[in-house]
């Protein structure tokens, strides 16, 4: 009995020393078995190829022509630049408007008042791009106007080819490239900086994001396409670019893209049962009322539900993500883990997450709508009223389906991560002499004191 336990006595520092080398130098990306990686491919290749076959099918082409109205965003703009900016009365420049009654108790009546008693800003604007470029035209700007005009300003200027000529150019925003451009540029590099080679596919899968969602979902929807059906297959191709790209060709993205995947899913059938329950209709503002009447074809409720799916889809990649790194570090720590406790450990790591990121969600939406709910508070309505009114009721429907899907994408992915990393064996005899080395290290320790 004293033989078997003094023989193996010189041995201990080598035996525990390969133990834990095994044990913790694959890190984070710890290949599976190969039995495991033909699994994960036979669901992920047929998917990726019906999103391929998708986009083939789908593609629109470029966006379709239409005779331009000259309303809203549909005009057509250059650039220019206010040249000089003189003050003048503006009873001077108002000789046409309507005299004021003196009654300033309303916006209208202070309105008809600076009008005509007020310091208005004439300003000479030059048309800086186009065919008529370095022609000027003037602009008057009135007291109370919420934008004011400066000299050297760019500025963006709209173009009417059937108005008169006096009136063919006017000022409809101010020219913001530069500042954009710089916030941009902080951005990358920050990202870069930070990320390092991370942060460079970072941002080569957030242009690949831009380019599907302005190259194939926004003109398939003006061509008359389904709008869920092609959301569900551009949201897919910008999941499965950005989590490769991001995050490797491994299992472990692998079982964040099924988890997505099965929660995007879960989104748009809530999305579009609830829409349509709630008989929305998607054409609540100026702008929606536009696309709807250049492209009456159009279904406006299904561009609502497209927009809830991707809109969900960068926070589901995170949480999807997170949750799939966590388990298979919680296997890394502990291999002898099953995956009960894998699941039970993760579900608790993701309890934090979904506290997090709902709130986030929502916060994000009501900032989104905070004029609009700004204007209910000045009416003085009731929550029950604000809620009920089809502007408020798409933003709440499109938070709750969202935020479902969020909290339902934490406890699929969690279970398949469990599922996926504990069934995988490459190597058994690997696994058990590294479950035992930490216990030979311990008597060996024991028998050298």
């Amino acid at each position: 009995m004293t033989s078997p336990q003094s023989d193996p006595a010189p041995q201990p520092p080598q035996g525990p020393s390969h133990g834990h080398t095994h044990a913790h130098s694959h890190g984070p990306a710890a290949p599976v078995s190969r039995h495991l990686r033909k699994v994960i491919a036979a669901v992920l290749i047929p998917f990726a190829t019906a999103v391929v076959v998708g986009l083939i099918a789908f593609w629109p082409g470029g966006a379709p022509d239409h005779e331009r109205t000259g309303v809203g965003f549909d005009r057509q703009t250059q650039d220019g630049r206010v040249v000089k900016v003189v003050k003048v009365d503006c009873a001077d420049v108002n000789a046409a408007q309507v005299p004021p009654t003196g009654d300033t108790s309303t916006p209208s009546g202070r309105e008809a008042v600076n009008e005509q008693e007020g310091e208005c800003a004439k300003a000479t604007v030059e048309v800086t791009s186009g065919d008529d470029k370095g022609r000027r035209f003037v602009e008057v700007v009135q007291p109370d106007a919420p934008r004011q005009l400066k000299e050297g300003q760019g500025v963006v200027v709209a173009y009417a080819p059937d108005a008169p000529r006096d009136l063919q150019y006017s000022v409809t925003d101010v020219n913001r490239k530069v500042p954009m451009a710089l916030l941009a540029g902080i951005f990358a590099l920050a990202v870069v900086l930070v990320g390092r080679m991370r942060g460079v596919m970072a941002l080569v899968a957030l242009a690949v994001s831009f380019a599907v969602l302005t190259l194939f979902i926004l003109p398939a929807i003006l061509q008359g396409s389904n709008p869920l059906v092609v959301a569900v297959i551009g949201a897919s191709a910008i999941m499965l670019a950005a989590l490769y790209l991001c995050h490797g060709v491994t299992a472990r993205t692998s079982v964040a893209v099924v988890g997505t995947l099965i929660s995007l899913l879960l989104i748009g059938l809530l999305g579009s049962l609830f829409i349509g329950w709630a008989s929305l209709s998607g054409n609540t503002d100026d702008n929606t009322g536009l696309i709807h009447g250049l492209y009456p074809d159009i279904d406006m409720s299904g561009l609502l539900l497209a927009g809830v799916i991707i809109g969900s889809l960068g926070v589901l990649d995170d949480v999807t993500v997170t949750q799939t790194s966590a388990v298979w570090e919680l296997h890394q720590a502990d291999p002898r883990m099953g995956w009960k406790g894998l699941y039970r450990a993760g579900i608790r790591i993701g309890r934090d997450h979904i506290a997090s990121v709902v709130n986030t969600l929502v916060l994000a939406y009501a900032g989104a709508a905070l004029p609009l709910l700004l204007l209910f508070s000045i009416a003085q309505s009731s929550v029950g009223t604000v809620a009920n009114s089809e502007l408020v009721a798409e933003e709440i429907v499109r938070t709750l389906v969202g935020s479902i899907g969020l909290v339902a994408s934490v406890p699929v992915t969690t279970v398949l991560a469990a599922l996926v990393v504990s069934a995988d064996r490459p190597g058994s005899g690997s696994a058990q002499a590294a479950t035992a080395a930490p216990a030979r290290t311990g008597r060996g320790r024991r028998r050298r004191k």
